[in-house]
């Protein structure tokens, strides 16, 4: 109870402004238990404190994202690059950041490193948002003293994994949005258009056709039954995915269905490929050992087979195997990947070939992205097509009939 307490003060946020040593006038925010300790701080810097102010907690602002995390890195990478102090550089970036919430993080994390952490142990205090692949390049980075360079690397590495995601993502997200249009549109035909067409046809005297009263009994069945669809839709949508999120059993079903979808599975392997080789090239360029670069490679691969199939890889790297040896028995990787991780364990370049590797297949996603785009067009479109315009030659065959008696 006093450690939440603790924490609970711990995280008050406040607004100071004050003069520095050159009498300019100077403004920011800190995270500190008390005025006090934001006074003392500041007094350290050379800074005479005009006014303190605890911070609105109406004031939260969005969702810090893995976007907002890959821009920060970039400008962090930049200006570390041309020579700006890594203080000053966080400064500069939270200031000038349209998200209060990423603001506050990065003012959390300069506090952090001001009062002695050193950069990857201020990161490792928000997992959240940084995870252990970053913290150990960024680690790796200030132990050999090429943070700037290191920070490059994770920033190019963190754009291409986003490219990567968004693609997959926009080749999905386009024929699961139409399927969903299409549902909602059917279902209000069957609610709302077909009962009225019903009522035109009690009157008709003859037999209606057989599409259109398939299509009359599937409406009442909507009708009636209208609450009871759309409750189990949510239902189960939100079941599958509580538990895709927190049974390690459904996700390894998941992942594995995922790459035998037709069309969408190769795709997803690709991917998948793409995100393992560009993470292990990046740990590995920037003097992660290999067997530790492999702890974050599993995890950042983002499919569970290939996360277990990284352990199993792990474990044999460690006791003696080459890494290719250990890559074939996962039975996981094409013969290309083999051949190429092969040659650079063979020639001492291994984080150059798996660059070349993770280029080749980021380029097979795109293409395939392209292709899968232009086939889902049309054969969506005929979907379409053939549902709403087989209702409404249903409900018109009667009509049709009507004219013919006529």
């Amino acid at each position: 109870m006093a450690a939440a307490k603790k924490e609970e003060v711990k995280n008050i946020l406040f607004n100071w402004e004050g003069t520095d040593k050159k009498g300019k006038k100077v403004k920011g925010e800190m995270r500190a238990p008390g005025e006090a300790v934001v006074k003392t701080s500041l007094r350290r810097q050379g800074i005479t404190v005009i006014k303190i102010k605890k911070q609105s907690v109406f004031n939260k602002g969005k969702k810090v994202t893995d976007k907002d995390i890959t821009l920060f890195t970039r400008q962090l990478a930049t200006m570390m690059k041309a020579g700006v102090p890594l203080l000053q550089s966080f400064d500069i970036v939270g200031k000038g950041h349209s998200n209060p919430s990423v603001s506050r993080l990065l003012n959390d994390i300069k506090s952090d490193i001001e009062t002695g952490s050193s950069m990857s142990q201020a990161f490792r205090k928000y997992p959240l948002y940084f995870d252990s692949l970053f913290c150990n390049l960024v680690g790796a980075g200030e132990q050999a003293g090429i943070i700037d360079t290191v920070l490059n690397r994770l920033a190019t590495y963190k754009e291409k994994i986003q490219g990567i995601k968004s693609k997959i993502k926009s080749a999905l997200f386009y024929p699961i949005s139409i399927l969903v249009v299409a549902f909602i549109i059917t279902a209000i035909i069957m609610i709302f258009v077909v009962p009225a067409f019903k009522e035109l046809f009690s009157s008709f005297g003859a037999d209606l056709p057989a599409p259109t009263l398939i299509v009359m009994a599937i409406s009442d069945f909507f009708v009636a039954w209208w609450w009871a669809i759309f409750g189990g839709i949510y239902g189960a949508l939100w079941f599958f995915f509580y538990t895709w999120k927190r049974s390690k059993k459904m996700q390894y079903f998941m992942d594995r269905l995922s790459l035998h979808l037709p069309i969408f599975g190769e795709v997803i392997e690709k991917a998948t490929i793409a995100r393992w080789t560009r993470t292990l090239s990046t740990m590995f360029a920037a003097g992660v050992p290999l067997v530790e670069a492999l702890d974050s490679v599993g995890g950042a691969a983002g499919n569970a087979l290939y996360s277990d199939a990284t352990k199993k890889i792990q474990s044999e790297v460690s006791t003696g195997t080459n890494l290719t040896t250990a890559m074939q028995n996962s039975n996981l990787f094409p013969n290309m990947v083999l051949q190429m991780v092969a040659i650079g364990e063979e020639s001492g370049a291994l984080d150059a070939m798996l660059s070349k590797v993770a280029d080749f297949y980021e380029a097979e996603v795109d293409d395939a992205v392209e292709a899968l785009s232009s086939l889902m067009e049309p054969i969506i479109m005929a979907v379409l097509g053939v549902i709403i315009g087989g209702l409404v030659i249903a409900m018109y065959l009667p009509i049709f009939k009507m004219g013919q008696v006529v």
